[in-house]
């Protein structure tokens, strides 16, 4: 008997972008079928403004809220698809926000990224508003605006498919993931006055050089320390991360906006159990004394035939 054809994934393991767009929407009462037309459209919309610029790279990954779901479709949720929860920790928060929907566009050129958000947001019309935008940025060899490289311990080739996409564990949506996002605002000021030597113990790396401080050297409450988790077998628990700084003078706000896809978003959110709370509790991670979490919310990303013909049962 010929097998069925293997579902077709949306890009989510790709190089870093130079330039990309995070939309979040919330979708109207009412604006499930306008929703469920356009979604069905991204494709055809993407090539739409990619036709003419192939060296561009742009493209399109798109994110589906746990609620609107719910609304929009008449089979079960993915496995493990669930509104986002806050995570509170003794001293900071990893907040809870609306979003239905999330449009996360990549490219080596802005004006890709605007004009896709543009004819995308154009025909959902008053079905969706979005709630949250943020233009990010490559900067400095993939440094964040805290200066320290973001992104090296992504996994690569095979090892990130395996981290991002689901597989046989949930055959009726293999070769979809999980996305969360997080934007956080960093208190640049303070951060500056750490000396660099304080700073590296922060995150966990030489700011320089990259190379992660050795276990001597390296805090139980940094960045990198607490980001590391295993499962029971001792393998690492990965995901693939492609987050973007960001920044605006006029209104001060700069930070990072965060965004991991995963198989499974436990893993995702052990990380940021660990962060928020601490492991134990009560050693928090001590970058979020600098940067704060101002938005959050989980998606399931569905493969592109689940966009454009809509999810089965399995």
């Amino acid at each position: 008997m010929p097998q069925p054809p293997a579902p077709t994934t949306q890009h989510i393991v790709t190089p870093p972008p130079k330039a990309g767009i995070f939309l979040v929407l919330t979708v109207a009462e009412g604006g499930e079928e306008a929703v469920r037309d356009v979604l069905g459209d991204a494709g055809m919309l993407t090539r739409s403004v990619a036709f003419g610029f192939p060296e561009g790279g742009l493209d399109l990954v798109v994110g589906v809220g746990a609620h609107l779901w719910d609304r929009m479709y008449d089979v079960p949720r993915p496995m493990h698809l669930h509104p986002f929860e806050a995570i509170e920790g003794a001293e900071h928060t990893a907040v809870a926000t609306p979003g239905d929907l999330l449009l996360h566009l990549r490219a080596d050129r802005m004006d890709l990224c605007f004009a896709l958000a543009q004819r995308f947001v154009g025909a959902l019309g008053e079905a969706a508003t979005v709630v949250d935008e943020v233009h990010g940025f490559r900067s400095f060899n993939v440094r964040d605006l805290l200066g320290f490289v973001d992104g090296t311990e992504n996994p690569e080739g095979d090892d990130a498919i395996a981290a991002a996409l689901i597989g046989e564990e949930d055959p009726a949506h293999a070769g979809g993931s999980y996305v969360i996002v997080q934007k956080y605002l960093h208190d640049l000021t303070a951060w500056e006055e750490l000396s660099t030597e304080e700073q590296e113990r922060v995150i966990g790396r030489r700011k320089l050089t990259d190379i992660e401080l050795s276990e001597d050297e390296k805090p139980s409450n940094s960045h990198v320390a607490l980001n590391d988790i295993e499962d029971e077998d001792g393998n690492d628990r990965e995901i693939v991360r492609d987050t973007m700084p960001f920044g605006s003078l006029q209104s001060q706000e700069m930070g990072t906006y965060f965004i991991g896809y995963a198989k499974d978003p436990d893993v995702t959110e052990t990380m940021l159990r660990n962060m928020f709370i601490g492991d134990p509790p009560g050693n928090h991670d001590r970058i979020h004394d600098f940067s704060t979490a101002v938005t959050g919310s989980l998606y399931y990303v569905p493969t592109r035939d689940e966009l454009e013909d809509g999810p089965t049962a399995g």
